[in-house]
Formats: structure tokens, C-alpha cells, sequence
């Protein structure tokens, strides 16, 4: 039997030792040998308001030093039925965005070859497509849940058409997308008109509005998911400025009457069962953000996708 990697334990190194990896799991230059692995894009080249995502990946990676093995709600204990690893990051150019596009895309070619589910530290929210590109080539075209204020579908930005507003689009342009099986979950805020979130629903896209989430549960909703996708490769793409400012202010562009922390909870732990092909967690900027919650938040909801990951079993038993 293969030994697998679990994170530094409280007991054996404080907390606030040990090493600087997501939740202090051995770090490893490659995918090899992994079921899934943490992997950072530190980048906000493509931001179009406050910057400061290129800091993401390293505080997710520091506030995830609390986070324990086990998920007490769920029962899901993934670091017994999964080989992961922190692989650092993605060597972007920061210079510029569309080198960078492609250095991430190639980096995922060789992250999906080695068989590894990614699960992303962002860095805004540009990343996303050439993740796309990569995890389509291997998987055709995917089902895709995306949580954010913004549908992120421009056609172009300051006349540039690589962006952190435009990821959805250029993905639906090269065939990434399964359109009968897209959700976009939060959408808010104003706009310039209405096709700015019609624009999703003429492709087919199901939109929901985050005032139609106000004051409910997200397991109905979620039930409607899992309906559709049933057994369809499903990459999740959860931007941190889908939830409210109160909760996650450390973003940069920031929306109110957002998501509560509990029903981002109920959408990830919503999505076991699925066959989900990736993951990230964008748009967390740390200046913004003294406290340090909005990355707190980031990394628990980064575990809890991992702890949706296939052949990680849920318990069905409660206390």
C-alpha cells in the first residue's frame, strides 16, 4: 500500500511553524504520483480595479495552517483516499498577461497528464481560461459551476480581449464549455445593461442572481446542479467577491448583497458526487484585507472542494 501525505499536524509543529505549503502538506516540483494537488497562480495583471491577487496564493497558503484533516460536517477525511501535494506555483510572466496565458496553460497540460485533479490558488480571475483550454483537451468539453458577482463574459476590455472580465467568453469561444450544463451563481452588482448577464442566458447558461439566494438555503439549487451535470466532468471556478464584502472584503472589485459564508459552504459540499476534472478560488487580494479572513475563508473553501474530489466517500451517519 502507498503512504499517503497528510498535512503538519498542531501537535507535532505549532501552527504557526512548519512549512509555508496549503496546509502544510509536503510540497513536490511536479504532479507525479498525485491524485490532486494545490497549485498557485500569483497574478493580477489582469485586474481592472484594485490589485494585489499575485499576493493570494501565499496568504491562502498561510491561513490554511489551522485547517485539520478531517471535515467534522461531512465526514470526508480526503488525505486517506487521496495522494496530494502542494506543487507551487506557476512561474507567470508578470510583464505580460498573454505570455502568461500561455505558460499557465502549458504548466495544466502537464498537471492533467500526470493524472492530478488541480486545485487552484488565485490570482485573479483570468486564469481560469487557459486552465480551460487545458482541462478541455483532455475531457472535451466540461460542465462548469462558477460562483462570482461578476458573469465575466466581456467581449473585451480597454479594447484587450485577455482579462480578468472575459475568462467565460473566450472559453465559450474555443469550445470548453457544455452549455446546457453552465451555472453562474451570485451575479450582482450593476451594470451597463442587461446583456450583461442575458448575454450567459442566450448561450443557455442557467444565471442565479444572488438576490434570488437571499435568506435561502443553497441545497435546493444545488440538487438542480447535480441534477444536470449528473456524471459530466465538472471544473468549479469560485471567485472570492462572490460572497459579501462583510464576510470577504480582501478582493478587487467588490460588490454588496453577495453570498453568506454558509451558503458558500452549502454550494462546494453541494457538488460531492460529481466528476469534478478542477477547482480554483480566485480573487483574494490581501492588502485589502488586514485581518486576513478573506484568505482564511479562501483556504477552507479550497479544503472543502478537495474534500468533494471523486472517490473521497462521505460519511451518511450523524451523531
Amino acid at each position: 500500500m502507498r503512504r499517503l501525505n497528510q498535512p503538519l499536524g498542531g501537535n507535532d509543529m505549532p501552527r504557526f511553524g512548519g512549512p509555508a505549503t496549503m496546509m502544510r502538506l509536503p510540497a513536490q516540483e511536479t504532479a507525479k504520483g498525485l491524485d490532486a494537488c494545490f497549485v498557485g497562480i500569483p497574478m493580477d495583471i489582469g485586474t481592472s480595479n484594485r490589485p494585489g491577487t499575485r499576493l493570494g496564493p501565499r496568504q491562502i497558503r498561510d491561513e490554511s495552517r489551522m485547517l485539520r484533516p478531517y471535515n467534522m460536517a461531512t465526514g470526508a477525511a480526503p488525505f486517506d483516499h487521496l495522494q496530494v501535494a502542494d506543487i507551487g506555483d506557476v512561474p507567470i510572466n508578470t510583464f505580460d498577461l498573454k505570455s502568461s496565458v500561455g505558460i499557465i496553460e502549458a504548466h495544466y497540460d502537464q498537471i492533467l497528464s500526470a493524472g492530478a485533479i488541480p486545485l487552484t490558488l488565485g490570482g485573479d480571475h483570468t486564469l481560469t481560461w487557459p486552465i480551460l483550454k487545458a482541462v478541455s483537451k483532455v475531457h472535451g468539453p466540461v460542465a462548469l459551476i462558477h460562483v462570482d458577482a461578476h458573469a465575466d463574459i466581456n467581449e473585451a476590455m480597454f479594447g484587450e480581449k485577455v482579462a480578468h472580465g472575459c475568462p467565460f467568453r473566450r472559453a465559450w469561444e474555443d469550445g470548453c464549455l457544455d452549455n446546457d450544463r453552465v451555472f453562474q451563481i451570485g451575479l450582482r452588482g450593476t451594470g451597463y445593461s442587461r446583456d450583461d448577464f442575458d448575454w450567459s442566458r442566450t448561450q443557455g447558461w442557467t444565471v442565479v442572481q444572488a438576490e434570488e439566494c437571499w435568506y435561502r438555503s443553497m441545497a435546493p439549487l444545488m440538487q438542480q446542479v447535480r441534477d444536470t451535470v449528473q456524471d459530466m466532468p465538472v471544473y468549479i471556478s469560485f471567485d472570492i467577491d462572490s460572497l459579501d464584502p462583510a464576510f470577504a472584503p480582501g478582493t478587487g472589485t467588490v460588490e454588496p448583497g453577495g453570498l453568506s459564508t454558509w451558503q458558500a459552504l452549502e454550494i462546494v459540499r453541494g457538488c460531492a458526487g460529481l466528476n469534478i476534472v478542477g477547482c480554483d478560488l480566485v480573487e483574494v487580494s490581501p492588502p485589502y484585507d488586514a485581518s486576513g479572513n478573506t484568505a482564511l475563508i479562501a483556504a477552507n473553501l479550497l479544503y472543502e472542494m478537495l474534500c468533494v474530489l471523486p472517490n473521497v466517500p462521505q460519511s451518511t451517519t450523524k451523531p
